[in-house]
């Protein structure tokens, strides 16, 4: 028996391991753009972990990326960025780049290039097309924000996205609507995290537990009962860590954040497999929904939005998360309450998903919450 569990996590170790982009957090640059008539400067911010990626800029294989690394490879780092961003107005606008400076954003160091071009026209709309990793990483997004003869836009920046053009009109209530609500469904889906910590806490919603034993819920209705109760909890929390944090009313450290997150992580699947918390479960929602929330907020502190956006895009991104939780629980709950009754359930996918989860999540703790790489193929 011992052996065969050996065997087991050898095996659930050995897939977390050829899962290196659940580890960290989502790829993301930040473009900065004024244009003023047939002027433009900009400040473009990519994290050194991408340059890396893409050009390899870690020349001693410490693990390590220094200032002395990127300097020495600035021009391939310059050439390589401007081919993948080109601006027009009245047509292609020139561009190069003026300085190289480093940042630290809340994920790490980041490579500073400053901008500097001219376009054909002073007037009319601004077109961008954006590219950076997309050959590379179809998660990676830009966050752009965008001043056109004072106008601010701001927009997020993907494969299906990454051509965009500007008026200098402030665009619609609509149209910002529009965009958040998307990028709040595609930010649950890609926030692996978030995900895990919910199914975690609602695999056991279609189970009922009596005499340290798992059984099948006799009713759907019960089940649905019990997801209502957790997304409700998880939603009223993370809504409101999400405005005050977007408000700027409270600002916690991202290091903090993303290790609590892996936290409830381990919690929530740890319960399932020796449990603690056997009832109210959306209670466990509501106070780890809290750190999520600041989580979430993330993309949108980053975007800076302008004031008179910003409760539209927030109500926008909120809602988006929301559809894109529901869409993922309607693709889960009718599945698990059909097989509830089944070994490949409750031993399969609730107890070893449970493990492996738990797993994932530990390694998720250790790398932010001491600053390590465990998962060494993470570019």
């Amino acid at each position: 028996m011992m052996c065969r569990l050996a065997q087991l996590l050898a095996l659930l170790l050995a897939l977390l391991l050829h899962l290196p982009a659940w580890a960290h957090k989502a790829s993301d640059s930040y473009l900065v753009v004024d244009v003023d008539g047939a002027s433009i400067s900009a400040k473009w911010d990519i994290a050194l972990r991408d340059i890396d990626f893409a050009l390899g800029l870690d020349g001693n294989g410490d693990g390590e990326i220094t200032w002395g690394e990127l300097r020495t490879r600035r021009a391939a780092v310059e050439a390589w960025a401007l081919s993948r961003l080109d601006l027009t107005r009245g047509g292609p606008c020139t561009l190069q780049a003026t300085a190289l400076q480093v940042d630290t954003h809340s994920d790490g160091g980041y490579a500073v290039l400053q901008l500097a071009g001219n376009c054909p026209q002073t007037v009319g709309e601004v077109g961008i097309r954006y590219r950076l990793l997309f050959d590379l990483d179809g998660l990676h997004r830009g966050l752009l924000r965008l001043a056109i003869d004072g106008t601010a836009h701001s927009a997020v920046l993907g494969p299906d996205s990454g051509m965009q053009h500007f008026s200098a009109v402030a665009p619609s209530r609509l149209a910002q609507f529009r965009q958040y609500l998307v990028e709040g469904i595609w930010h649950i889906w890609i926030g692996f995290d978030h995900i895990l910590f919910l199914l975690a806490l609602l695999l056991p919603a279609v189970l009922v537990r009596a005499d340290g034993h798992w059984r099948g819920a006799t009713r759907l209705r019960d089940a649905l009962h019990e997801v209502l109760w957790v997304v409700t909890a998880f939603t009223i929390a993370h809504s409101i860590t999400l405005s005050v944090a977007v408000l700027g009313w409270i600002a916690l450290p991202s290091r903090l954040v993303e290790s609590a997150i892996a936290l409830s992580v381990v919690l929530a699947a740890a319960n399932n497999l020796w449990p603690v918390v056997e009832h109210r479960r959306w209670v466990v929602a509501f106070c780890f929904g809290l750190i999520h929330g600041f989580g979430f907020a993330s993309v949108l502190v980053e975007l800076g939005l302008a004031p008179g956006a910003l409760l539209l895009s927030l109500l926008a991104f909120n809602v988006g998360v929301e559809l894109g939780q529901l869409a993922i629980l309607a693709a889960t709950i009718p599945a698990a309450f059909a097989l509830r009754n089944t070994r490949f359930y409750r031993r399969g996918v609730f107890i070893w998903g449970s493990l492996l989860t738990l797993l994932i999540a530990l390694v998720w703790l250790a790398e932010r919450a001491l600053n390590l790489r465990l998962v060494s193929s993470i570019g």
